[in-house]
């Protein structure tokens, strides 16, 4: 038995982190400093803790000028909104990230829509929004951008190909289905209320799959030979005890049936932090008036 071509997040994201380096060492030739990324995270969910640690580690490897702020959980919404508006002004700090999720006294949409559309480098800003449907030039959210990239890697054209994306979420399917429709895929978005998601599903040349449920997605939804892109991160303890990372898809029977799929841990995620990291330097570039690097 063939068994499917596992896509490498972690060489492809090292790959980008290589060229990010290169152009944020340009960058701090022309701008004489280090380009800045400022992160704001509110409580101490443990998840987003370690996110934000990665980020950090990341960016300064990158040769970017990391920065997190931690603030308490029971911050006022004024609060929090007044530090934003402290790095929406500050001339070193060319991205900005709020870790989600917040607490629920905060309203999140005002929180988004209170960031510098030209630094919200997770891409959620309306604006932003706007701008990846309309095709013009944006921030581009990181994990859709980073599942495009794997998939660029097994496949050197994508037009033509039928593309199903399994959830709508603003941050990974709404932005994974336009871009997808930009690559000049037929796109078809399937959620919690479709018909027969199970058959749309075993339809798609590539699927993309980000429901947040483990192993919701077995062999029998994946057509033979499809690439598979399994966004999903879910901790759970076994019935033994022991903590695992389990994906949205499950992964052996489903690694028999696919042509190419990526591997939880190991596939998407890395390239979310690489992809990060890339937004920051063009965020960077065009607020100097300089031309977007090339990745």
């Amino acid at each position: 038995m063939t068994l499917a071509t596992l896509i490498d997040g972690k060489s492809i994201a090292a790959d980008l982190s290589r060229r990010t380096a290169a152009a944020a060492e340009d960058l701090r030739k022309s701008l004489g400093r280090a380009p800045g990324l400022a992160a704001i995270f509110v409580g101490g969910d443990p998840a987003s803790a370690l996110y934000v640690r990665n980020k950090d580690r990341a960016a300064a490897a990158a040769g970017l000028l990391p920065s997190t702020r931690h603030l308490p959980a029971d911050i006022a919404e004024n609060d929090l909104l007044a530090e934003i508006e402290r790095l929406n002004r500050d001339e070193g700090t060319d991205g900005i990230l709020v870790q989600l999720p917040l607490p629920p006294h905060i309203d999140r949409e005002t929180v988004i829509n209170a960031i510098d559309p030209e630094k919200d480098v997770d891409g959620l800003h309306p604006l932003n929004v706007g701008r990846l449907w309309s095709g013009q030039k944006g921030l581009v959210p990181a994990t859709p951008q980073g599942c495009l990239r794997l998939l660029r890697a097994v496949h050197d054209d994508l037009s033509g190909l039928e593309a199903v994306v399994l959830g709508r979420s603003n941050l990974v399917g709404k932005p994974a289905a336009a871009l997808l429709l930009a690559a000049d895929c037929t796109v078809t978005t399937a959620h919690s209320k479709s018909e027969g998601a199970k058959e749309i599903c075993r339809r798609a040349d590539i699927l993309v799959v980000a429901v947040g449920r483990p192993r919701l997605v077995g062999a029998d939804w994946i057509k033979p030979g499809a690439s598979v892109i399994d966004v999903g991160i879910n901790r759970i303890v076994s019935p033994e005890g022991q903590r695992q990372i389990l994906g949205d898809v499950d992964h052996s029977p489903a690694r028999a049936v696919a042509g190419a799929i990526t591997p939880v841990p190991g596939g998407v995620g890395p390239m979310t932090i690489a992809c990060l990291i890339a937004n920051t330097i063009i965020a960077a570039c065009r607020r100097s008036g300089l031309p977007d690097p090339r990745f």
